[in-house]
């Protein structure tokens, strides 16, 4: 660990500046000079996880492949580089103080006061010193979450101030993302913000080395150097990270060109190696370069928040820039949805997808997409309860089952084609009861599952309680859906298929969590790959 450089990244003025983004893109150029990194999410609220929270709270929920629920930053995390995360890399307030108190009460502490300082401080830091020993990288780089300020922040804030007292300058490095606002009637740009959300910081004894600036355009020297002359920062630490037009994945490449990575090293005193950054090169040159735009219906009852659906929407553009197609959403609330008009609301797409989700809100409405795209052609994807829908549907329409359900919609249904999973029938606790994190499937040749993956065993990430009810199988098999992808022990149902359909395939599992834009997952790839394929033929 003695080797291993620390950077944290704090936020200023507002929330939603993009700190995960900026770690994640500094993360993506550190990788590009032959540096290894680990990231570190450290979360201010006091809930365990967000697993029980709503997605109108929190955004989506991302599952790393032990089975952590963790903040959808750490999707970005991945996505952005090579690394795979655990749950050590997602902490929050309730882990902490959950820990102190669990030892405080089997009498660790011999006794003493337990306080804020030294207690949870130490075992903030823990978290990040164990980090950096398991993963041995050259840094790891830690977002912390909220903004400067905030009342939950400041034991994650005196942590890594303690830090930086600990081991110096070269080894502890402050980056501060904070918010140039335009004023739109004048159209003059203010650095106030800027300037009291870094004395927010100095008065915790935290001095930034380099600014991150959030703008709408690219700051001129001039401003730079306001803000260096009254933030104690150098005119080189001070970064513009102006407003991205086309797509996030941009976002290295324009920290890249203000030599951010550079900078970052040269503060640190380490070599700036050669930078190796063709990858995301040819992924830039495919956004601006794509020959056909696909519109996919997202239909969810969550789609008014479009973080609830992050992943998602990050792997649709993924399997864009597979197709060199530009991917337009329609986002579609199934309470507004029925038989009645689905056909105007789903007119124009080009494919259909149904996310994953709990609760029967909205169902019937997705029940009546997925009938739409069945019967006329249009490509399908159901993930997880999307899969689960597409069942009902089938079972309904094709098998005659008109009281076909889920037994967590309707627990009386005579036919149950979607149940529980049996061992967690008498679970009270909401959090951590799912079949969580990555589980092995097995996928039948001939398929279009097999087509996609091209391969016979799979790993996915799963988050859900409710699976195929084994007992129907050989009836939806005899009425023409494949049951693709089965897991090993052959007791659970993960893929589902039509194959007369030009694309319908529904899954159990969360595919969008392991898509990469340098690396698009083979599903989302074969989606909009199927999407642009009916696009020109309607």
């Amino acid at each position: 660990m003695s080797k291993t450089k620390f950077i944290f990244v704090t936020g200023g003025v507002c929330s939603s500046l993009g700190k995960g983004v900026s770690a994640a893109a500094l993360g993506c150029l550190l990788e590009s000079r032959g540096y290894s990194v680990s990231l570190q999410k450290m979360d201010p609220y006091i809930n365990i996880d967000p697993g029980t929270m709503s997605p109108y709270q929190h955004g989506e929920v991302y599952v790393t492949e032990d089975g952590a629920e963790t903040d959808l930053d750490l999707g970005y995390y991945e996505r952005f580089t090579k690394s795979k995360f655990t749950r050590k890399n997602s902490v929050s307030t309730g882990q902490i103080y959950n820990t102190v108190i669990q030892r405080e009460r089997k009498g660790d502490y011999l006794g003493r006061t337990v306080q804020v300082v030294p207690h949870i401080t130490n075992e903030i830091r823990n978290r990040i010193y164990t980090l950096a020993r398991e993963n041995a990288t050259d840094f790891v780089i830690v977002e912390i979450g909220g903004t400067v300020g905030d009342i939950e922040s400041i034991p994650f804030l005196e942590a890594i101030r303690q830090m930086r007292y600990e081991h110096g300058p070269t080894q502890v490095l402050f980056i501060h993302v904070t918010l140039v606002p335009t004023i739109t009637v004048a159209g003059e740009a203010k650095t106030k913000p800027t300037q009291h959300s870094v004395k927010e910081l100095l008065a915790l004894g935290i001095q930034p080395d380099i600014l991150i600036c959030r703008v709408n355009q690219p700051m001129p020297k001039e401003m730079k150097g306001k803000i260096s002359s009254f933030c104690n920062v150098k005119e080189e630490n001070v970064i513009s990270a102006s407003d991205i037009s086309t797509s996030i994945y941009e976002i290295p490449k324009m920290y890249k060109e203000e030599k951010l990575d550079q900078v970052v090293l040269k503060t640190l005193g380490l070599e700036l190696g050669k930078s190796n950054f063709t990858e995301w090169e040819k992924i830039i040159k495919s956004l601006h370069s794509a020959k056909q735009t696909v519109q996919i219906a997202v239909v969810g009852k969550y789609i008014s928040l479009h973080d609830a659906y992050r992943s998602v929407y990050e792997s649709l553009s993924h399997g864009g820039i597979a197709n060199e197609a530009n991917v337009e959403f329609i986002k579609v609330d199934p309470e507004k949805l029925d038989k009645t008009n689905v056909k105007d609301v789903l007119k124009s797409a080009h494919g259909v997808l149904v996310p994953g989700g709990f609760g029967d809100r909205g169902i019937e409405g997705k029940i009546a997409a997925i009938q739409y795209a069945r019967t006329k052609g249009i490509p399908f994807f159901g993930i997880c309860l999307g899969m689960q829908c597409a069942v009902i549907e089938y079972a309904r329409n094709v098998l005659g089952m008109k009281d076909a359900n889920s037994t967590e919609f309707r627990p009386d249904s005579p036919d149950p084609v979607i149940s529980l999973i049996e061992e967690q029938m008498d679970i009270d606790q909401m959090g951590g009861t799912m079949r969580l994190g990555s589980y092995p499937c097995k996928i039948k040749k001939n398929t279009l599952a097999f087509s996609e993956y091209k391969q016979e065993l799979i790993y996915e990430r799963h988050r859900h309680r409710f699976e195929f009810t084994n007992k129907y199988k050989q009836r939806f098999e005899e009425k023409g859906m494949i049951l693709s992808g089965i897991s090993p022990d052959e007791n659970l149902i993960e893929i589902v298929e039509i194959p007369e359909h030009p694309w319908f395939i529904g899954v159990q599992f969360h595919p969008e969590f392991t898509g990469k834009p340098t690396k698009p997952h083979p599903l989302f790839a074969g989606f909009i790959r199927a999407a642009v394929k009916f696009a020109r033929k309607a």
